[in-house]
Protein backbone atom coordinates (compact mmCIF):
# COMPACT_ATOMS: atom_id res chain seq x y z
CA UNK A 1 0.00 0.00 0.00
CA UNK A 2 1.34 3.54 -0.82
CA UNK A 3 1.22 5.75 1.88
CA UNK A 4 0.19 9.42 1.84
CA UNK A 5 2.74 10.49 4.24
CA UNK A 6 6.07 8.53 4.38
CA UNK A 7 7.83 11.19 5.96
CA UNK A 8 8.93 9.04 8.82
CA UNK A 9 9.88 6.49 6.19
CA UNK A 10 12.13 8.93 4.26
CA UNK A 11 13.75 10.05 7.28
CA UNK A 12 14.53 6.22 8.46
CA UNK A 13 16.32 5.68 5.18
CA UNK A 14 18.59 8.94 5.55
CA UNK A 15 16.65 10.59 2.82
CA UNK A 16 15.69 14.12 2.66
CA UNK A 17 12.12 15.46 4.26
CA UNK A 18 10.43 18.66 3.82
CA UNK A 19 9.61 18.98 7.39
CA UNK A 20 11.60 17.08 10.34
CA UNK A 21 8.47 14.29 11.01
CA UNK A 22 7.15 13.65 14.29
CA UNK A 23 5.39 10.68 16.56
CA UNK A 24 6.15 10.40 20.44
CA UNK A 25 6.52 7.76 22.86
CA UNK A 26 2.97 7.14 24.82
CA UNK A 27 1.37 9.38 22.03
CA UNK A 28 -1.40 7.36 23.12
CA UNK A 29 -2.00 7.70 27.13
CA UNK A 30 -3.14 9.54 30.15
CA UNK A 31 -3.02 12.55 28.95
CA UNK A 32 -5.62 12.31 26.41
CA UNK A 33 -9.21 12.03 27.91
CA UNK A 34 -10.79 10.10 25.17
CA UNK A 35 -7.86 7.37 26.14
CA UNK A 36 -9.19 7.83 29.66
CA UNK A 37 -12.82 6.82 28.67
CA UNK A 38 -11.52 3.91 26.18
CA UNK A 39 -9.78 2.63 28.95
CA UNK A 40 -12.71 2.80 31.80
CA UNK A 41 -14.69 1.21 28.88
CA UNK A 42 -12.02 -2.28 29.49
CA UNK A 43 -11.69 -2.14 33.03
CA UNK A 44 -7.90 -2.27 32.48
CA UNK A 45 -4.99 -1.37 31.21
CA UNK A 46 -4.24 -5.24 30.32
CA UNK A 47 -8.07 -6.20 29.13
CA UNK A 48 -7.14 -2.78 26.80
CA UNK A 49 -4.34 -4.47 25.39
CA UNK A 50 -5.77 -7.48 24.82
CA UNK A 51 -8.96 -6.03 23.20
CA UNK A 52 -7.73 -5.62 19.15
CA UNK A 53 -10.99 -3.21 18.82
CA UNK A 54 -10.08 -0.79 21.70
CA UNK A 55 -6.72 -0.97 21.27
CA UNK A 56 -7.08 0.29 17.54
CA UNK A 57 -8.90 2.55 18.64
CA UNK A 58 -6.14 3.88 21.32
CA UNK A 59 -3.74 3.73 18.62
CA UNK A 60 -5.94 6.06 16.13
CA UNK A 61 -6.84 8.65 18.90
CA UNK A 62 -3.91 10.79 18.56
CA UNK A 63 -3.74 11.31 14.76
CA UNK A 64 -6.82 12.72 15.25
CA UNK A 65 -6.19 15.16 17.31
CA UNK A 66 -2.16 15.82 15.77
CA UNK A 67 -0.29 16.46 12.71
CA UNK A 68 2.09 12.96 13.67
CA UNK A 69 3.54 11.33 10.69
CA UNK A 70 3.23 7.34 12.27
CA UNK A 71 0.93 5.36 14.53
CA UNK A 72 2.35 3.30 16.99
CA UNK A 73 0.58 -0.33 17.84
CA UNK A 74 -1.23 0.36 21.41
CA UNK A 75 0.32 -2.57 23.93
CA UNK A 76 3.11 -3.13 26.16
CA UNK A 77 6.47 -4.37 26.35
CA UNK A 78 5.94 -7.20 29.09
CA UNK A 79 3.57 -9.38 26.83
CA UNK A 80 6.18 -11.82 26.25
CA UNK A 81 6.88 -12.55 30.10
CA UNK A 82 3.04 -12.04 30.82
CA UNK A 83 2.49 -14.77 27.86
CA UNK A 84 5.48 -17.39 30.01
CA UNK A 85 3.36 -17.31 32.97
CA UNK A 86 4.79 -14.76 34.93
CA UNK A 87 1.30 -12.95 35.70
CA UNK A 88 1.54 -9.70 34.58
CA UNK A 89 -0.39 -6.70 36.52
CA UNK A 90 -0.65 -3.17 37.31
CA UNK A 91 -0.56 -1.16 41.03
CA UNK A 92 -2.15 1.84 40.93
CA UNK A 93 0.68 4.27 41.00
CA UNK A 94 3.56 1.81 41.03
CA UNK A 95 3.58 0.57 37.83
CA UNK A 96 3.80 -3.16 36.35
CA UNK A 97 4.69 -5.96 38.34
CA UNK A 98 4.62 -10.10 38.17
CA UNK A 99 3.35 -12.64 40.64
CA UNK A 100 6.10 -14.99 40.25
CA UNK A 101 9.85 -14.24 39.41
CA UNK A 102 12.50 -15.87 37.70
CA UNK A 103 15.79 -15.92 39.88
CA UNK A 104 17.79 -19.26 38.72
CA UNK A 105 18.37 -21.18 35.51
CA UNK A 106 16.30 -24.25 37.27
CA UNK A 107 13.16 -21.54 36.89
CA UNK A 108 14.52 -20.78 33.54
CA UNK A 109 13.08 -24.39 32.73
CA UNK A 110 10.36 -24.65 34.27
CA UNK A 111 9.07 -21.95 32.44
CA UNK A 112 5.98 -23.25 29.99
CA UNK A 113 6.76 -23.22 26.55
CA UNK A 114 5.32 -19.80 24.63
CA UNK A 115 3.60 -20.32 21.33
CA UNK A 116 3.87 -16.75 20.51
CA UNK A 117 1.49 -17.25 17.16
CA UNK A 118 -1.23 -18.30 19.67
CA UNK A 119 -0.38 -16.88 23.17
CA UNK A 120 0.47 -12.83 21.54
CA UNK A 121 -2.57 -13.52 18.70
CA UNK A 122 -4.37 -10.26 19.97
CA UNK A 123 -1.30 -8.19 19.10
CA UNK A 124 -1.00 -8.94 15.93
CA UNK A 125 -4.54 -8.73 15.71
CA UNK A 126 -4.39 -5.45 16.35
CA UNK A 127 -1.43 -4.75 14.40
CA UNK A 128 -3.99 -6.18 11.61
CA UNK A 129 -6.83 -4.02 12.20
CA UNK A 130 -4.92 -0.50 12.66
CA UNK A 131 -2.74 -1.18 9.36
CA UNK A 132 -6.45 -1.39 8.00
CA UNK A 133 -8.11 1.84 9.43
CA UNK A 134 -4.64 3.86 8.47
CA UNK A 135 -5.65 2.99 5.06
CA UNK A 136 -1.90 4.22 4.10
CA UNK A 137 -2.29 7.39 5.94
CA UNK A 138 0.74 6.86 7.86
CA UNK A 139 3.03 4.25 9.03
CA UNK A 140 2.85 2.05 11.49
CA UNK A 141 5.41 1.12 14.31
CA UNK A 142 5.46 -2.14 15.79
CA UNK A 143 7.64 -2.70 18.88
CA UNK A 144 8.97 -4.86 21.58
CA UNK A 145 11.08 -4.75 25.07
CA UNK A 146 14.48 -6.38 24.37
CA UNK A 147 15.91 -9.26 26.47
CA UNK A 148 17.80 -7.46 29.11
CA UNK A 149 14.70 -5.35 29.85
CA UNK A 150 12.50 -7.99 29.77
CA UNK A 151 14.78 -10.24 32.02
CA UNK A 152 15.10 -7.59 34.50
CA UNK A 153 11.17 -7.02 35.11
CA UNK A 154 11.22 -11.19 35.42
CA UNK A 155 14.09 -11.33 37.62
CA UNK A 156 12.97 -8.16 40.41
CA UNK A 157 9.63 -8.92 39.71
CA UNK A 158 8.40 -4.99 38.87
CA UNK A 159 10.25 -1.84 37.74
CA UNK A 160 11.98 0.76 39.79
CA UNK A 161 14.65 -1.39 41.43
CA UNK A 162 18.50 -1.27 41.71
CA UNK A 163 18.28 -4.57 39.68
CA UNK A 164 20.48 -6.17 42.10
CA UNK A 165 19.17 -10.08 41.74
CA UNK A 166 19.34 -9.49 37.60
CA UNK A 167 23.29 -8.13 37.79
CA UNK A 168 24.59 -10.19 40.53
CA UNK A 169 22.41 -13.74 38.88
CA UNK A 170 24.20 -12.61 35.27
CA UNK A 171 27.89 -11.93 37.34
CA UNK A 172 27.82 -15.17 38.97
CA UNK A 173 25.81 -17.21 36.62
CA UNK A 174 26.07 -16.02 33.38
CA UNK A 175 25.23 -19.16 31.47
CA UNK A 176 22.64 -19.88 33.67
CA UNK A 177 21.41 -15.97 32.81
CA UNK A 178 22.08 -16.61 29.42
CA UNK A 179 19.55 -18.94 29.11
CA UNK A 180 16.63 -16.58 30.37
CA UNK A 181 18.36 -13.75 27.77
CA UNK A 182 18.40 -16.58 25.03
CA UNK A 183 14.83 -17.49 25.60
CA UNK A 184 13.81 -14.15 25.02
CA UNK A 185 15.75 -13.48 21.92
CA UNK A 186 13.82 -16.10 20.35
CA UNK A 187 10.50 -15.09 21.68
CA UNK A 188 11.14 -11.45 20.84
CA UNK A 189 12.28 -12.05 17.39
CA UNK A 190 9.28 -14.52 16.45
CA UNK A 191 6.92 -11.83 18.07
CA UNK A 192 8.54 -8.65 15.58
CA UNK A 193 8.44 -10.98 12.67
CA UNK A 194 4.80 -11.47 13.11
CA UNK A 195 4.25 -7.98 14.06
CA UNK A 196 5.81 -7.07 10.37
CA UNK A 197 3.72 -9.99 8.89
CA UNK A 198 1.00 -8.38 10.07
CA UNK A 199 1.37 -4.89 8.82
CA UNK A 200 4.00 -3.00 11.03
CA UNK A 201 5.85 -0.95 8.21
CA UNK A 202 9.00 -0.23 11.14
CA UNK A 203 9.27 -2.15 14.96
CA UNK A 204 11.28 -0.79 17.79
CA UNK A 205 13.04 -2.42 20.61
CA UNK A 206 13.19 -0.85 23.54
CA UNK A 207 15.39 -1.34 26.17
CA UNK A 208 14.24 0.50 28.80
CA UNK A 209 16.67 -0.75 31.65
CA UNK A 210 19.93 -0.54 29.38
CA UNK A 211 21.50 2.19 30.97
CA UNK A 212 22.10 0.49 34.76
CA UNK A 213 24.58 -2.13 33.31
CA UNK A 214 28.12 -2.05 33.11
CA UNK A 215 30.45 -1.87 30.60
CA UNK A 216 31.35 -5.21 29.44
CA UNK A 217 27.86 -6.52 30.65
CA UNK A 218 26.22 -3.99 28.29
CA UNK A 219 27.63 -5.50 25.74
CA UNK A 220 26.76 -9.06 26.25
CA UNK A 221 23.20 -8.31 27.33
CA UNK A 222 22.40 -5.51 25.37
CA UNK A 223 24.58 -5.26 22.45
CA UNK A 224 24.64 -8.85 21.48
CA UNK A 225 21.19 -10.46 21.71
CA UNK A 226 19.89 -6.89 20.08
CA UNK A 227 22.29 -7.66 17.25
CA UNK A 228 20.78 -11.21 16.79
CA UNK A 229 17.54 -10.10 16.60
CA UNK A 230 18.46 -7.35 13.74
CA UNK A 231 20.28 -10.16 12.26
CA UNK A 232 17.26 -12.04 11.80
CA UNK A 233 14.65 -9.66 11.41
CA UNK A 234 16.54 -8.45 8.39
CA UNK A 235 17.09 -11.98 7.05
CA UNK A 236 13.60 -12.49 6.61
CA UNK A 237 12.48 -8.96 5.59
CA UNK A 238 15.53 -6.69 4.47
CA UNK A 239 13.39 -4.19 3.82
CA UNK A 240 11.97 -3.57 7.66
CA UNK A 241 13.30 -0.38 9.17
CA UNK A 242 14.48 -0.71 13.08
CA UNK A 243 14.80 1.36 15.90
CA UNK A 244 16.69 0.80 18.97
CA UNK A 245 16.23 2.60 22.30
CA UNK A 246 18.97 1.69 25.00
CA UNK A 247 17.80 4.14 27.35
CA UNK A 248 20.38 5.76 29.54
CA UNK A 249 23.16 4.39 27.56
CA UNK A 250 25.28 7.48 27.76
CA UNK A 251 28.73 7.21 25.42
CA UNK A 252 27.74 3.65 24.66
CA UNK A 253 25.28 4.86 22.60
CA UNK A 254 27.32 5.11 19.66
CA UNK A 255 28.85 1.22 19.99
CA UNK A 256 25.28 -0.05 20.07
CA UNK A 257 24.19 2.02 17.02
CA UNK A 258 27.50 0.84 15.18
CA UNK A 259 27.31 -3.17 16.47
CA UNK A 260 23.75 -3.92 16.68
CA UNK A 261 22.77 -3.05 12.79
CA UNK A 262 19.86 -0.59 13.92
CA UNK A 263 18.57 1.54 11.14
CA UNK A 264 18.02 4.71 14.01
CA UNK A 265 18.68 5.13 17.27
CA UNK A 266 16.38 6.82 19.46
CA UNK A 267 18.06 8.94 22.39
CA UNK A 268 17.26 9.90 26.05
CA UNK A 269 16.71 13.55 27.31
CA UNK A 270 20.34 12.97 28.76
CA UNK A 271 21.86 13.14 25.67
CA UNK A 272 23.42 16.11 24.48
CA UNK A 273 22.09 16.39 21.37
CA UNK A 274 25.08 18.18 19.71
CA UNK A 275 26.80 15.11 20.22
CA UNK A 276 24.59 12.86 18.93
CA UNK A 277 24.63 14.94 15.76
CA UNK A 278 28.37 14.96 15.50
CA UNK A 279 28.93 10.79 16.84
CA UNK A 280 26.05 9.20 16.05
CA UNK A 281 24.13 11.02 13.09
CA UNK A 282 27.00 11.06 10.55
CA UNK A 283 25.76 7.46 9.50
CA UNK A 284 21.92 6.66 10.51
CA UNK A 285 19.32 8.77 11.29
CA UNK A 286 18.76 9.93 15.08
CA UNK A 287 15.25 9.79 17.30
CA UNK A 288 14.32 12.14 20.10
CA UNK A 289 15.06 13.26 22.44
CA UNK A 290 12.95 16.32 24.43
CA UNK A 291 12.61 15.99 27.75
CA UNK A 292 9.08 14.86 28.75
CA UNK A 293 8.88 17.21 31.48
CA UNK A 294 9.80 20.17 29.21
CA UNK A 295 6.55 19.10 27.27
CA UNK A 296 4.26 19.08 30.30
CA UNK A 297 6.02 22.45 31.14
CA UNK A 298 4.82 24.19 27.91
CA UNK A 299 5.24 27.70 27.23
CA UNK A 300 8.83 29.46 26.71
CA UNK A 301 10.33 26.17 28.12
CA UNK A 302 8.81 23.92 25.29
CA UNK A 303 9.76 26.72 22.34
CA UNK A 304 13.39 26.87 23.26
CA UNK A 305 14.11 23.20 24.23
CA UNK A 306 12.35 22.13 20.95
CA UNK A 307 14.15 24.84 18.69
CA UNK A 308 17.68 23.96 20.34
CA UNK A 309 17.10 20.04 19.56
CA UNK A 310 16.03 20.95 15.88
CA UNK A 311 18.93 23.39 15.56
CA UNK A 312 21.16 20.69 16.67
CA UNK A 313 19.74 17.77 15.22
CA UNK A 314 17.71 19.02 11.97
CA UNK A 315 19.80 19.32 9.53
CA UNK A 316 20.52 15.39 9.38
CA UNK A 317 18.78 12.58 9.40
CA UNK A 318 16.14 12.79 12.36
CA UNK A 319 12.67 12.41 13.63
CA UNK A 320 11.41 14.22 16.58
CA UNK A 321 10.54 12.80 19.91
CA UNK A 322 10.89 12.13 23.20
CA UNK A 323 13.74 11.40 25.32
CA UNK A 324 10.71 8.96 26.98
CA UNK A 325 6.80 8.82 26.92
CA UNK A 326 4.29 11.75 27.39
CA UNK A 327 3.51 12.14 30.97
CA UNK A 328 0.05 11.51 32.61
CA UNK A 329 -0.38 15.54 33.72
CA UNK A 330 0.90 16.53 29.72
CA UNK A 331 -1.76 18.79 28.88
CA UNK A 332 -2.95 17.78 25.21
CA UNK A 333 -2.30 21.51 23.88
CA UNK A 334 1.09 21.39 24.97
CA UNK A 335 1.23 18.57 22.04
CA UNK A 336 -0.31 20.64 19.57
CA UNK A 337 2.17 23.49 20.30
CA UNK A 338 4.93 21.24 20.33
CA UNK A 339 3.70 19.86 16.15
CA UNK A 340 3.03 23.66 15.64
CA UNK A 341 7.04 24.22 16.49
CA UNK A 342 8.61 21.74 14.14
CA UNK A 343 6.19 22.22 11.28
CA UNK A 344 7.16 25.65 11.47
CA UNK A 345 10.83 25.46 12.32
CA UNK A 346 13.68 26.08 9.51
CA UNK A 347 16.99 25.50 9.15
Amino acid sequence: MELKNDRFLRALQGQDVDVTPVWMMRQAGRYLPEYRNTRKQAGDFISLCQNPQLACEVALQPLRRYAFDAAILFSDILTIPDAMGQGLYFSEGEGPKFKKVIRSEQDVDKLPDIKVADDLSYVTDAVSLIRKELNGSVPLIGFSGSPWTLATYMVEGRGGTDHSHTKVWAYLEPDGFGKLIKLLTDAVTIHLLQQIESGADVVKLFDSWAGVLAETQFRRWVIEPTTEIVRRLKLAHPEIRIIGFPRGAGVLYQEYAHATGVDAIAIDGAVPAAWAAETLQRDRTVQGNLDNLALMTGGETLTNETHRILGALGGGPFIFNLGHGVLPKTPPENVTRLATLIREWKA
